[in-house]
């Protein structure tokens, strides 16, 4: 599908996930697709580059947190995205199914060159930082781990034909590190995504 070679990322050196199960030794690349006609609001498709579905996205009708409901192919439920208010810039919880807040994506402007942060706790107990360099609407971006400066995912939207971009849907390739949990990089793309909404005043 031409989105392969060359765009290909180091793998890190340990596993870095909260969902071990989307881990490969292998690089991932995830088509993320926003299905806007969709009448329970945004949702979102989201497949492997071959074809194969990996996570759906079901968006909430009537939510004041735009809540997300996120379950793997089987459809079983993985985490919830929510939207937190009473905060300064934007930001963005992902919840497990028992409302515990794993993860947290938040505008930042303090940090040199870096337009969202994310920080977690992984699957070894460890804290860990990933950072967003680049704009969200440039040809691509890039999802950094801050302890380390490694790249973890690529957002690359060169990758994708015109015929993905039809119909005004917002549609994107991601290019996930080998030994990063791919769901973990699909919940904060869509965090990313609705941050940048919001900006926009959508």
């Amino acid at each position: 599908m031409g989105i392969w070679g060359h765009h290909n990322l180091d793998p890190v050196v340990e596993p870095i996930a909260i969902f071990e199960q989307f881990v490969s030794s292998e690089p991932q690349t995830l088509v993320l697709r926003e299905k806007v006609l969709s009448v329970s609001g945004d949702s979102f498709e989201i497949k492997l580059a071959d074809g194969q579905p990996i996570l759906k996205v079901h968006g909430a009708w009537v939510s004041l947190s735009g809540r997300k409901k996120v379950e793997d192919a089987h459809g079983k439920h993985l985490f919830d995205i929510v939207k937190e208010h009473l905060h300064l810039h934007s930001t963005y919880a992902i919840e497990d199914p028992h409302h515990k807040k794993v993860c947290e994506v938040k505008s930042n402007l303090t940090v040199l060159g870096s337009k969202a942060t994310a920080t977690f706790t992984d699957h070894n107990d460890k804290a860990v930082t990933f950072i967003m360099k680049g704009g969200w609407y440039d040809h691509s971006a890039d999802i950094v781990n801050h302890k380390t400066g490694q790249t973890v995912a690529r957002i690359d939207r060169k990758l994708l034909s015109g015929r993905d971009l039809a119909f005004g849907q917002q549609t994107y390739a991601v290019i996930v590190a080998p030994g990063v949990d791919a769901a973990l990089i699909a919940a904060l793309c869509i965090c990313f995504d609705e941050k940048n909404n919001d900006e926009r005043g959508r």
